[in-house]
């Protein structure tokens, strides 16, 4: 049986504050470590009780450091139980503005020993190269990463796996839905068709697991680039 998928956006970083996209690869910010408390307080409880959720084997992060920090501060007593921590490339952010763009993996292992940066695409961070195409700010790319991650996904062996990921990618390139800062949502393969990548929203999440999150569905793909475009996303 698929997994569940318990889909997070980081935590407030130091680019959300004002929007200042030329922040290369930023930290959380103040008031994102808050969040991750919030974040901590509201989600680990279900995880650990399993009352709402199956148990999670796996925790994946996009390699920046915002979703990285989100995710050892958010869950802490996850990783101390020998849950796994892992990056993986796929789940990075859309665009090739710095903000979006990732650190080196040699500096990200000295910063965050606990994450296992084993398996990250090679080609990563770059993203603008034709080696680095398939993570590139348009629209064929950026969908066919999505249903390239949920194909993944649905093939692991995992009863629940959590994903801590950015908002443009998660809204327009797997989910459709809306993410504020440190929300999360809930999800379900729809089928158990190897080719079918639909999702199901538990009800519970429909306004985001902290209800923060805006109700409105966007079609995947909206507003993304035909081709390469340097915007922030």
């Amino acid at each position: 049986m698929p997994p569940t998928l318990i889909l997070v956006r980081h935590a407030q970083a130091l680019h959300n504050v004002d929007r200042d996209y030329s922040i290369a690869d930023p930290e959380l910010s103040a008031l994102g470590r808050e969040q991750c408390l919030e974040l901590k307080a509201n989600l680990v409880p279900k995880v650990l009780s399993q009352e709402d959720l199956p148990e999670v084997g796996l925790i994946l992060v996009s390699a920046m450091r915002r979703t990285i920090e989100t995710a050892l501060l958010a869950f802490p007593e996850l990783i101390e139980k020998g849950i796994p921590i892992v990056a993986h490339a796929g789940w990075q952010e859309n665009s090739a503005q710095p903000c979006d763009i990732g650190s080196s993996i040699s500096a990200l292992k000295a910063e965050f020993p606990q994450v296992d940066f084993s398996s990250v695409d090679p080609v990563y961070p770059d993203k603008t190269s034709p080696a680095g195409a398939k993570y590139a700010y348009n629209k064929k790319a950026i969908m066919a990463r999505g249903r390239s991650v949920l194909a993944e996904l649905k093939e692991r062996p995992e009863k629940a796996i959590i994903v801590v990921s950015h908002s443009g990618f998660l809204r327009v390139g797997v989910t459709g839905r809306w993410y504020f800062n440190a929300d999360y949502r809930v999800f379900d393969f729809a089928s158990e068709d190897k080719d079918d990548l639909s999702l199901k929203e538990r009800e519970w999440t429909e306004k985001g697991g902290l209800g923060w999150s805006f109700e409105e569905r966007v079609e995947l793909g909206y507003g993304l680039p035909e081709e390469d475009k340097v915007v922030p996303s």
